[in-house]
C-alpha cells in the first residue's frame, strides 16, 4: 500500500494544530519560573500593562487538583508555592494579539526564595526535597538471576566498566501545540498535538474534577512525537483548557521552538556501571550492573523507563548470574520524560561498549565473543524469560557482518590506518534486543478495547485511540483490516482519534501499535463478520466477495446502521509476570537487531563521519517494506545525532542551547548510505504477524558507532554524545597529526 496520508504531507495539504482556521478566539503563554529551586513568595505584575485586558491563571483557577495526572501526581499543573526547575509553569494569559501577549509575559515576575539546588543526580539532596525515605529515590528496581556475587568471586576474569549518556532532545517536526474550548454541552474540548489521547483525557478529568463525559480529546494530525508527545502533551492540555474555561473563549497555546526545547521532558541521562565475570574463552559467568537515571525535577514517566532500562541491561545475551540495580533520582534538572527506546538505548550503549572492552581484555574478536553468548532456544534472559521465538541470533549477526563485507573491509582499514597521515577507519558492531508492547503485567492493567464497525456505507471502520504521528498507523491498520476480511483497501477507513467516539486501545507507546492493536483489529474483524454472517443467515463468517455481498445486502437493508465488532487485549496463555520479584516473561515477544557502523575519524579536527550504516533486524512479518524501512533508516539517523553531536547544554539545571542553531542534529550531509534488512518470523499473537519496530532501531546505533571509533582510533569512549572534544581528550597528542 502506498502510504495514506504521504500525500497530504508532501504537498503541505495536511493541517496541523496551528493551521486549524479559528474565528474570535485567544493566544495563550506561559510565565515560568527563573529558578531552579526556591520558594515563591511573590508574583509581581507591571503596572503599565492593562491587566484587564487579559486573562490571566494561576493555581487558584483550577477546579480541580492542581496535579499532572500520571504515574505520581507530584508535579503541579501550576507551581503554587515552591518551584522545583526552571521554565516551570506559574502563571497562564491569554490574549487576541500574539505580540501584545509576549510583551505581556515579560511584564510578569515570579519572585523566588532560592534554595540550594542539586544538578548531579549522584549528589544527596537537603532533607526537605528528599522523596522516599532518606535518598533522592523516584524508583528503586533490582533484577537477580543466580548468584552473580559468587560468581564473580570465582570468575577467571572480571572486566569493570562506566559508561555515560547525555539528554536528547526530541526535535519533532511540529512543536507543542493545543487548541481548548468549551462546547454548548459544556464539554471541556481539546485537539492538539498529541500521542495518547486518553492520558490527556484522565488529565483534564484530574484537573477540572469531572467524570469523562464532561471532557473531550481530539487529535489534530501531529508532526512527530519519539515520545515527547506521551506526556508533556498532557500539561499543555490543560492549561490551555484553564485559560478557555476561565475566558469563555477558543484558546490555541503553539510553542515557538525555543520555547519548546526549553521547558519540555528530555531522554534520561544515565550511569551504567559494569562488573563482568567471563571465562578466558570469553563465555559470561557473571553480570554486576547498576543503573543511575537523571529523573529531574518531576517524576514523569520515569519508574517505566528505569524498568525498560533494567529489563535490557543485561543484552542479548545468555548468562546464569545476573544482578542489576537501578535508580531513577530526582534533580533540580527539566523534568526527563518518554523517548524512542524508552530506558534501553542507555543500558544497551552501556552493554554493547562493554562487550567491546571485554573482548580486547581477553584478545578476542569482539563478533566471536557476541557469537558464543548470545541467547539460543530455550536459554532465558536476566528476568527468567525462556526463548522460544525461533528466532536465530547468530543469524542476524551474520547477516549483518555479511552485508557489511566486515572482513575484508576491516582488513582495508588497517592498511589505510598504516598509510593515512591523519585520517583513520574503523568498524563496530552491536545486537541488541527491544521487547514489544508494555512491560510485565502493563498491558493486562491497560487492557485495551477496540472496535470494528461494518457501516451502511459498505465501509469498514476501525476504531481505536492509536494515533499517526509519522510512523504509519492509518497504512498498517487499514491493511491489517483489509487482510483480516480479504477485502479491497478502500473498504477501509480509520477513523481518527476522539476519545468521545473511539474506545481506549492504550497509548501510541512502547512499539505495541502493530503488534498489540493491529491484533485487536483482527479479533474485532473476526467478531463483526460473524456478526453480519449471523445476520444474514450464513453459516460461517463471510471473506472476500462473500463478505463484500454480505455488507452491501446489509446496508440496503439497514440504513443508518452499524454492526460493531469489539476486542478487549488477552494476553498469550504462556507469559507470566511477577511484579515484586520482577522475574518471568517481562514482554510476550522482543524484536533483534545487529548493526555494523563504518566509521572515519579526523585526528585534525577529531571528528567523526558514519560513512556506511547495515542494519538487520527481526520485527516479525513486515507489513509494508517502505513504512518499515523508514522507521529503521529514522532510528539510525535519530540514534547517529545521540551518538555523536546532540549535546544538551545545562546551566542551572536548564538547557542552554535551545535553538536549533547550536543544538546540533544531523543533516544529509552526515548520513550515509543505510542499508535495512529485515529476517522475519511472524510472531502468531502480532497483527499481521507483526512485533514492534518503532524503537528497536534506536538502541544499535550509538554502541556500534562508538566501537567502530574505538576500533578506528584505538581511544575508549565510554560517554556520548562523542564530540570532537570529547574525543580529543581520550587520544593522546602524540597519535594526532
Amino acid at each position: 500500500m502506498l502510504r495514506l496520508e504521504g500525500l497530504s504531507k508532501l504537498t503541505g495539504a495536511e493541517r496541523y494544530a496551528d493551521d486549524m482556521p479559528l474565528c474570535d478566539f485567544l493566544w495563550g503563554m506561559t510565565v515560568r519560573s527563573q529558578s531552579p529551586r526556591g520558594r515563591i513568595v511573590d508574583i509581581r505584575f507591571d503596572p503599565s500593562v492593562d491587566w484587564s485586558q487579559f486573562t490571566i491563571v494561576t493555581h487558584r483557577d483550577i477546579p480541580g487538583c492542581n496535579e499532572v495526572y500520571l504515574i505520581e501526581k507530584d508535579q503541579p499543573i501550576l507551581a503554587a508555592t515552591h518551584t522545583r526547575h526552571i521554565h516551570e509553569a506559574v502563571v497562564l494569559l491569554a490574549h487576541p494579539d500574539r505580540q501584545a501577549l509576549r510583551r505581556a509575559v515579560g511584564k510578569v515576575k515570579v519572585i523566588v526564595d532560592e534554595l540550594p539546588p542539586v544538578f548531579d543526580p549522584r549528589a544527596p539532596l537537603a532533607p526537605e526535597q528528599l522523596q522516599h525515605g532518606t535518598e533522592n529515590v523516584f524508583k528503586a528496581l533490582e533484577i537477580r538471576k543466580g548468584d552473580a556475587a559468587a560468581a564473580l568471586t570465582a570468575a577467571p576474569v572480571v572486566v569493570e566498566g562506566e559508561y555515560a549518556t547525555g539528554a536528547q532532545e526530541h526535535v519533532y517536526i511540529e512543536p507543542n501545540a493545543m487548541i481548548a474550548w468549551t462546547d454548548e454541552a459544556g464539554v471541556i474540548c481539546v485537539r492538539g498535538s498529541l500521542q495518547c489521547p486518553y492520558y490527556v483525557l484522565n488529565a483534564l478529568k484530574h484537573a477540572f474534577a469531572r467524570e469523562a463525559d464532561g471532557v473531550r480529546v481530539i487529535q489534530t494530525p501531529t508532526g512527530g512525537g519519539f515520545g515527547g508527545k506521551e506526556d508533556y502533551p498532557s500539561i499543555i492540555a490543560v492549561h490551555a483548557a484553564l485559560l478557555a474555561h476561565k475566558s469563555g473563549k477558543q484558546v490555541k497555546i503553539i510553542y515557538d521552538r525555543d520555547e519548546d526545547m526549553a521547558a519540555t521532558t528530555k531522554r534520561h541521562p544515565s550511569i551504567v556501571r559494569h562488573r563482568t565475570g567471563v571465562t578466558k574463552d570469553g563465555l559470561l559467568l557473571a553480570q554486576d550492573i547498576d543503573i543511575i537515571m537523571d529523573g529531574g525535577a518531576y517524576v514523569t514517566l520515569s519508574p517505566v523507563v528505569l524498568s525498560r532500562g533494567l529489563i535490557h541491561a543485561a543484552g542479548p545475551y545468555s548468562c546464569a548470574n545476573v544482578h542489576v540495580r537501578g535508580r531513577a533520582v530526582l534533580t533540580n534538572c527539566i523534568p526527563h520524560g518518554a523517548f524512542r527506546g524508552f530506558g534501553a538505548p542507555q543500558t544497551h550503549f552501556a552493554n554493547e561498549r562493554h562487550m567491546d572492552r571485554i573482548a580486547a581484555h581477553l584478545g578476542m574478536s569482539p563478533v566471536e565473543l557476541r557469537r558464543r553468548n548470545l541467547l539460543k532456544k530455550g536459554q532465558t534472559t536476566s528476568t527468567g524469560q525462556v526463548i522460544r521465538d525461533g528466532v536465530d541470533r547468530c543469524e542476524l549477526l551474520d547477516a549483518a557482518l555479511d552485508a557489511a563485507r566486515y572482513d575484508a573491509r576491516r582488513q582495508r582499514h588497517a592498511e589505510f590506518n598504516r598509510a593515512h597521515p591523519y585520517l583513520r577507519r574503523g568498524m563496530g558492531v552491536a545486537t541488541f534486543h527491544h521487547g514489544a508492547g508494555f512491560t510485565g503485567s502493563g498491558e493486562d492493567y491497560l487492557a485495551s478495547k477496540l472496535a470494528v464497525a461494518a457501516r451502511s456505507d459498505g465501509r469498514v471502520e476501525v476504531r481505536s485511540a492509536s494515533t499517526e504521528m509519522g510512523q504509519g498507523t492509518l497504512t498498517v491498520f487499514t491493511t491489517i483490516a483489509a487482510e483480516a476480511l480479504d477485502i479491497p483497501a478502500d473498504r477501509v477507513v480509520v477513523a481518527n482519534p476522539d476519545t468521545h467516539l473511539v474506545p481506549n486501545s492504550g497509548p501510541t507507546v512502547a512499539s505495541r501499535t502493530a503488534m498489540v492493536v493491529g491484533h485487536l483489529i483482527e479479533r474485532a474483524c473476526d467478531d463483526m463478520a460473524g456478526q453480519l454472517g449471523a445476520a444474514r443467515g450464513l453459516s460461517s463468517a463471510p471473506r472476500g466477495g462473500a463478505f463484500l455481498a454480505a455488507l452491501d445486502a446489509w446496508g440496503r437493508e439497514n440504513p443508518g446502521r452499524e454492526l460493531v465488532g469489539r476486542a478487549q487485549y488477552k494476553k498469550p496463555e504462556y507469559v507470566q509476570w511477577y511484579d515484586k520479584t520482577y522475574q518471568g516473561d517481562a514482554y510476550a515477544t522482543f524484536s533483534w537487531g545487529a548493526y555494523v557502523a563504518e566509521v572515519e575519524v579526523d585526528l585534525r579536527t577529531f571528528s567523526t563521519r558514519v560513512t556506511d550504516f547495515v542494519a538487520v533486524q527481526d520485527i516479525g512479518r513486515v507489513l509494508n517494506d517502505t513504512l518499515a524501512a523508514g522507521q529503521v533508516t529514522g532510528g539510525v539517523v535519530q540514534a547517529i545525532g545521540w551518538a555523536l553531536m546532540e549535546e544538551c547544554v545545562w546551566e542551572r539545571g536548564a538547557m542552554k542551547n535551545n535553538q536549533l542553531t547550536n543544538y546540533i542534529i544531523p543533516t544529509s550531509f552526515d548520513v550515509p548510505e543505510i542499508n535495512v534488512k529485515f529476517i522475519q518470523s511472524p510472531y502468531a499473537h502480532g497483527g499481521g504477524g507483526a512485533k514492534g519496530v518503532g524503537e528497536l532501531p534506536m538502541d544499535g546505533p550509538g554502541p556500534a558507532i562508538l566501537n567502530a571509533v574505538a576500533d578506528a582510533t584505538g581511544a575508549d569512549p565510554c560517554e556520548l554524545p562523542l564530540t570532537p572534544e570529547r574525543l580529543m581528550r581520550l587520544i593522546p597528542s602524540g597519535d594526532a597529526p
